[in-house]
Parts: C-alpha cells; structure tokens; sequence
C-alpha cells in the first residue's frame, strides 16, 4: 500500500490495536511476530509514534492475519475488526491512495481484488453506460472498472465479456471474483455480475442492477437455465484468472 505517511501516522491510533498489545502480555508471541525487530529508520524501541515503526507493524500484523503476498487481505482485515464492511471500506481507502493491489500480489488473486473493489461500490447509483466510482455505474461498468484496478482489461459489454471466457463448466464451485451472466441465453446475455461469497446458504453476487437501483449484494441460481429477474435467465460463469 502507497500511504501517504502523514495519514498512514494519523491511522494508527484510531485503526490499530493499542501499542501494549503487540508488545506485551498473553498474545507476546504473535505480537514480536507483529512487531519486529524494527524496520532500518524506526525508532529503538520500536515506537506508535514513529511513522516506520507504525506501517511495518501493521503491515506485519496483516501478514500473521493471513495476508502476506496479498493471500487473503480482506480476511486479515477482517480478523482485526470483525466487520466486512469495516475491511471493505479500508481496502479502497488503500487502493484510493494510487497503488492498485494489482501491483503488489500474485495475479491469482485478480478476481478477489476485482469483488473487493466493487463491495467498496455498494450504494452507488445504477446509470445506464456508467464506469465512474462515486457517480454511477451500469452493470459491465462496474464489472470492467473492478477488473481494472486488478490489472486486467475487459470489454465493455457484458456480451462480449461473456463471450471472452473462460467459461466454466456447470457446476463447478465459484470463486470470488468470477464473473456470473443472465439473459436470454449464451447468445443474449443482457447482465452480469461478480460472485461474492454464500450468505445465509445462498450464493451472493455484486451487481449494478438496473435503473432506480444501486449496486448491490444479491442472491443468484447457479443452475444454468434457471430463473432469475423478471424474464432471463442464468446462463453461466467465467473465471479470467485460472
């Protein structure tokens, strides 16, 4: 993450663990694990108020979360604050600050920076030929603008997003990040979204709907053919990183 480093010294008190707890007491373990030997430049001690000292230590305590090479950011956020929404909102505060987490993990990981971008896009208005953050965006938008941050170019439509593969043979497990497409059939594809996870049993998806809406998390069917909307269809998946 590119973190200017007066808001990456102004973060540290409000979105960080007190001092003590990397440092001492029952988790001592996972906190010298956390915390150091201080970086080259850090303050000795190590230091909150010292800008290195306080960005290696958040960085390393999301490395013991889980998310070292970028392996599971959204859960190594997730298991300092316990809140999705809480991860999804300072996982686009990173990408907002001008370094996509593209640069900085393995490719594989593109469909899951690609759904993380766009939960952080839930409320933005529906607008028919949108792409822009905060403004609107129509469902091929949001998927392009997401997969963008990601280092991956798609096309525009979801026709043509479709129809570049790879698709996926039905019934294989979904991963976040893939791409799900209704319609017509293969040959109408009229929406797409991007798998997000299961909720309460269901399969979830994050989608810029239709006019009036606003992108969402919704319920899909992963059976082709079956149901979805008022007249279309599920048709299939694509998965653009293998």
């Amino acid at each position: 993450m590119n973190l200017d480093l007066e808001q990456a010294v102004a973060a540290v008190p409000r979105r960080f663990p007190p001092w003590s707890v990397l440092t001492s007491g029952s988790d001592a373990a996972s906190a010298q694990q956390a915390v150091g030997p201080g970086p080259a430049g850090g303050a000795n001690p190590p230091s909150p108020h010292d800008p290195t000292d306080a960005v290696y230590a958040a960085a390393r305590m999301l490395c013991t979360n889980g998310a070292a090479n970028g392996a599971n950011l959204q859960a190594a956020v997730f298991a300092y604050n316990h809140s999705d929404t809480y991860a999804t909102e300072v996982i686009a505060l990173a990408i907002s600050y001008g370094q996509t987490q593209a640069q900085t993990v393995a490719a594989g990981t593109a469909g899951g920076i690609a759904v993380d971008w766009a939960l952080a896009q839930v409320g933005t208005p529906y607008i028919w030929g949108g792409e822009s953050p905060g403004v609107g965006f129509d469902c091929s938008g949001l998927v392009q603008a997401a997969y963008e941050v990601a280092g991956i170019t798609l096309s525009r439509v979801a026709q043509d997003q479709f129809d570049a593969g790879p698709q996926l043979p039905a019934g294989t497990p979904l991963q976040p990040g893939d791409l799900v497409f209704f319609g017509g059939g293969p040959g109408d594809v009229s929406h797409v979204g991007l798998y997000a996870d299961m909720e309460n049993g269901r399969t979830v998806m994050v989608d810029a709907p239709h006019t009036g809406a606003y992108v969402r998390v919704e319920p899909f069917p992963t059976t082709p053919g079956a149901a979805w909307g008022a007249s279309d269809v599920y048709v299939g998946a694509t998965r653009l990183v293998q």
